[in-house]
């Protein structure tokens, strides 16, 4: 059985001074298992984790973490569950002017007083992890966008979590590494004991990977629960998003007059006599 927290919701408003994203959200992430956050652009996914993570304060409600509520636990208490929280983020967020090796041992070189010996094995580690043992000496320019994504959760793991989140982790991936990262997370999942949050708008990874899924939408929690309820569920607006249903739209409305086909053909006409007349034996005069 899993020691790895849960993470409650009650109560909870997110957003961005007076603009509320989402209200009055009671949710509980399972601890141990690996659940997922989907919904519509604009839903507050992103914002959601933001809020658990303590980066944006919350408007109203309570956060949980492992029993702890985060509005009134010790200063030293919070720093403690955050350093056992691992976070991956969209574009990874490594440092551009660090080596891999570097950027992976930030963590423990800020929270730890391992010698440089023990944390390079830690990095070596965490890097043959993620097939990326061979890039310890290069730069983040110097890494594809899907080894940017794995460096980026190589980081994440450092510090050996019992929480991760992961914002998009397969946005801006092809296909097949999108396939690979989702494989790789679950592999994760093994090795780690941890809960797992991972926040995306890609169905295939939602039914490759959840366990637990958490919709957003229409600025509350539309369902929250195991992968199977959420792919019998009848409800029409789920139905929608689950099979990608467009929803109806107003036609849409001109607001000016087209142009007339010989207004186009003289504006066409003057701008091209007006290239060639700037051109003087091959090159455009200034």
């Amino acid at each position: 059985m899993s020691s790895a927290p849960s993470i409650r919701l009650e109560g909870l408003s997110i957003g961005y001074g007076r603009k509320i994203v989402a209200e009055n959200l009671d949710i509980e992430f399972p601890g141990g298992q690996l659940s997922m956050v989907v919904g519509g652009s604009g839903s507050g996914k992103s914002t959601l984790v933001k809020h658990v993570l303590g980066l944006q304060p919350v408007i109203t409600g309570k956060v949980f973490i492992g029993g702890h509520d985060m509005s009134s636990v010790s200063r030293r208490k919070r720093q403690c569950l955050r350093q056992r929280t691992g976070v991956l983020f969209q574009d990874g967020a490594l440092l551009g002017s660090l080596k891999l090796k570097d950027n992976i041992a930030l963590p423990l070189r800020e929270h730890t007083r391992l010698t440089e010996g023990e944390i390079l094995r830690i990095v070596e580690d965490r890097l043959a992890m993620v097939g990326l043992d061979h890039a310890l000496e290069l730069y983040p320019n110097e890494l594809s966008g899907g080894m940017r994504k794995r460096a980026g959760l190589a980081r994440a793991l450092v510090m050996d979590p019992e929480i991760l989140f992961c914002d998009e982790p397969t946005s801006g991936l092809d296909p097949v590494m999108s396939a690979e990262l989702d494989q790789l997370l679950l592999e994760m999942m093994c090795q780690f004991d941890m809960t797992m949050v991972v926040v995306t708008h890609d169905l295939r990874s939602m039914h490759a990977l959840a366990d637990f899924v958490v919709v957003l939408g229409e600025q509350r929690c539309l369902f929250q629960g195991p992968i199977e309820e959420l792919d019998s569920t009848e409800d029409a607006y789920l139905r929608r998003f689950l099979d990608r249903t467009p929803g109806e739209r107003d036609a849409p409305r001109l607001t000016l007059p087209p142009i007339s086909q010989d207004k186009m053909k003289l504006n066409c006409a003057e701008l091209l006599g007006a290239k060639a007349s700037g051109r003087k034996d091959g090159r455009c005069s200034s």
